[in-house]
C-alpha cells in the first residue's frame, strides 16, 4: 500500500488555538479520505509557535536549529502540505509568514496545499483567496479549490451532531485526497542540519 506523507502546518498561538483544532480536523478528514482510496497516511503536525525563537534566529544568523531544520527538511519531505494560520491584519499572521520565508522556495514546487484560517469575524474569511492563495501559487503548489474558514460560530454543533464546518471540511479533504491521489512530485531530500551561530562560534573559540 502506498503512503502519503502529510506536515501540517499550525500557526496559532493559544493552547489550545482554533488553528491547531481546525488543522486537526482538516488531517483527519484527509487520512480518512486516502484510507478509503487505498492509501496510507503518515501527519506530522508542527506547532509553529514553538519554533518562534528558532525562525527568528535563522534570518539573524541564516542558520537553521537543529528542530527548525528537521521541520523544513520534514516540508520538504512530504508529499502534501495542510497549512491553517489565524487571521491578523486583514492576512496571514507574522509567524506563518515567517516560517514560508525560511524555506527553500523550491522545496513546495508540486505539491498538493490545503489552506484554512481561523478569525473573530467572517470579515475575514477572503483572507484565503486574496493573501494565502496568491502567496501558495507564488511558490509553485498545487492548492484545493476549496479552502475552509472558520469563524466563532463555526465550532458549535448542529442538529445531526456534526459542526458548521463538517460539511467544508469534507469536501475540502476529499480534494486534498485526490491530488495526492494523483502522481506525485519527486519528494525534496531534507536539507543537512546547521549547526547554530553559538555552535559555530564555540568550534572557532576552540580552534575546531
Amino acid at each position: 500500500m502506498e503512503t502519503r506523507r502529510i506536515t501540517v502546518l499550525s500557526a496559532g498561538l493559544g493552547v489550545p488555538s482554533s488553528s491547531r483544532l481546525l488543522a486537526d480536523q482538516l488531517a483527519g478528514a484527509a487520512t480518512q479520505q486516502l484510507n478509503a482510496a487505498g492509501y496510507d497516511a503518515t501527519v506530522d503536525v508542527v506547532e509553529l509557535r514553538d519554533l518562534a525563537v528558532d525562525i527568528a534566529n535563522n534570518f539573524v544568523t541564516g542558520y537553521a536549529a537543529p528542530r527548525l531544520a528537521e521541520v523544513i527538511g520534514a516540508v520538504a519531505a512530504s508529499d502534501g502540505i495542510i497549512a491553517v494560520t489565524p487571521v491578523f491584519s486583514a492576512s496571514y499572521s507574522g509567524l506563518f509568514k515567517s516560517f514560508i520565508d525560511v524555506l527553500d522556495p523550491k522545496s513546495l514546487d508540486g505539491k498538493a496545499v490545503l489552506l484554512g484560517a481561523t478569525g473573530g469575524t467572517d470579515r475575514h474569511q477572503m483572507v484565503l483567496d486574496y493573501a494565502m492563495r496568491p502567496l501558495f501559487s507564488y511558490l509553485r503548489t498545487r492548492i484545493t479549490a476549496t479552502a475552509v474558514f472558520a469563524g466563532p460560530q463555526d465550532w458549535g454543533s448542529t442538529d445531526d451532531g456534526g459542526t458548521p464546518l463538517s460539511g467544508r471540511v469534507e469536501r475540502a479533504a476529499t480534494e486534498f485526497a485526490r491530488l495526492l491521489e494523483d502522481a506525485q512530485p519527486a519528494r525534496k531530500e531534507a536539507p543537512p542540519v546547521t549547526q547554530s551561530f553559538e555552535e559555530l562560534l564555540a568550534g572557532i573559540s576552540a580552534g575546531r
